[in-house]
């Protein structure tokens, strides 16, 4: 059986840290789109909150990211790690997972990882988010705060990181071994 998992969630609830921990739980390759998106803005000088903007006049760039995103759940045993990824890997996908977590402290884990002040912080992922909201509906019909398509969905400003492990590969694992029980 070829796996694919989506980790899915506004920046800072967790996608990345969650993602790279339940590949390594589950032994699935990982593909990260914010990763990618981050690459893509530094290998053009630009700062994440430029290159939003820029991706707001250039739909290739989402489109480039997001064509990656169906190509990886297409090969299976994948964690796929992005705000779209349940949506790109469609029925590819097996259990897909939505972080959440209140603003603050996405802000916060935001200016902590990328060494910047906590205003800075929430100054940047209010621009980017906004433009992104406004991406994913022009180009997809995609309402990011539809929680319909998910089969978990975790608030992560509610436990540590290894709580929220523990119920993401908790509810994984019941997830399969139900599947294989119905199969």
């Amino acid at each position: 059986m070829k796996r694919v998992i989506t980790i899915s969630g506004l920046h800072g609830t967790g996608k990345t840290s969650v993602a790279n921990r339940i590949a390594e739980e589950f032994g699935l390759r990982i593909v990260s789109v914010g990763s990618l998106f981050r690459s893509l803005a530094k290998e053009r000088g630009l700062t994440l909150e430029q290159f939003s903007r820029v991706a707001e006049h250039d739909a290739s760039i989402d489109r480039i990211l997001d064509d990656r995103l169906k190509q990886e759940a297409e090969k299976g045993d994948v964690v796929l790690d992005g705000q779209l990824a349940a949506w790109m890997a469609g029925d590819a996908a097996d259990f897909r997972v939505l972080l959440t977590a209140p603003p603050d402290i996405r802000h916060r884990r935001i200016s902590d990882r990328d060494g910047i002040g906590f205003e800075q912080a929430k100054s940047q992922t209010t621009t980017r988010e906004k433009s992104e909201r406004a991406r994913y509906h022009k180009l997809y019909g995609i309402k990011i705060e539809d929680q319909s398509v998910y089969d978990l969905v975790l608030n992560t400003g509610k436990y540590d990181l290894e709580g929220v492990i523990v119920v993401v590969v908790g509810a994984i694992r019941a997830y399969f071994v139900s599947e294989r029980a119905s199969a």
